[in-house]
């Protein structure tokens, strides 16, 4: 993804892929109950996908927050 997204798209995606991250982990963790220790490594290993592809959308949405306030203040 690139920055010509706005923030508030980046922000859903990111608040998408935590919430994709978070269904995993459960899945994760009722596998791992049930003894399916290779399906539970697997939905262990789609969170982690979706946690790192959250933390790419938060910083994204970060840099155009500072973008526009540095813009805001030059125009000051």
């Amino acid at each position: 993804m690139s920055t010509t997204h706005s923030a508030h798209e980046h922000h859903a995606q990111a608040a998408d892929h935590h919430e994709k991250a978070a269904k995993h982990h459960r899945e994760a963790a009722s596998h791992h109950e049930a003894g399916d220790a290779e399906t539970a490594g697997h939905h262990a290993h789609v969170a982690a996908g979706h946690a790192a592809n959250a933390s790419h959308h938060a910083g994204e949405a970060s840099k155009l927050h500072a973008e526009h306030h540095n813009d805001v203040e030059e125009d000051a």
